[in-house]
């Protein structure tokens, strides 16, 4: 019987790293390219509303252990790969950790979580004027610091990506062998 691939379970955290950065990224991007805007479009009493809703309702079981995670699987990832020797895969996998902590996790608490609070205290109903100086107000600093979190998750992703690639001389990354090329 074969000995086991010693370089599969670090392809396997590679690849659920690339699978929860992906994830928060596309959430975060979600927000910038159609939700934040189909809010906008709309009645800003709807919208906010709308966001209040959404915001109470985005602390579940499915996203938590994204957002909160994947620093954490990147940083297992990452101490694997340093302990097989993978050095450029090691750092990169813990800057995405890093870009994910700062960008993501310190800029939420800092900026988006107090601003949805806020929201959250608005009592409706408000006259038509109100609502749309409190939605204004809300919309224009919540989604510049949104763009700040799909950046810094954007990058995030594309380290796990080097990563993973670094990890390419890994036997499971590489290619099989193909009789019909190795002839040319």
């Amino acid at each position: 019987m074969p000995c086991a691939n010693p370089d599969r379970p670090l392809v396997a955290l590679a690849l659920l790293s690339l699978l929860v950065t992906g994830a928060i990224f596309g959430f975060f991007y979600a927000w910038v390219c159609s939700t934040m805007w189909g809010l906008d479009a709309t009645d800003p009493v709807v919208a906010i509303t709308a966001m209040q809703a959404m915001n109470a309702s985005v602390r579940n079981a499915l996203f938590a252990p994204v957002f909160f995670g994947t620093p954490l699987v990147l940083a297992v990832t990452a101490a694997l790969a340093w302990r097989m020797r993978r050095r450029f895969a090691a750092g990169a996998f813990l800057a995405a950790g890093i870009a994910h902590v700062i960008g993501a996790i310190m800029t939420t608490a800092a900026f988006n979580l107090p601003l949805n609070e806020a929201l959250a205290q608005t009592r409706l109903p408000l006259d038509a004027e109100q609502a749309r100086t409190v939605w204004a107000a809300y919309s224009s600093d919540w989604q510049a610091w949104n763009i700040v979190r799909t950046l810094a998750t954007g990058l995030s992703l594309m380290l796990t990506g080097c990563g993973l690639l670094a990890l390419k001389g890994s036997p499971l990354l590489r290619p099989a062998p193909n009789p019909e090329l190795d002839r040319r």
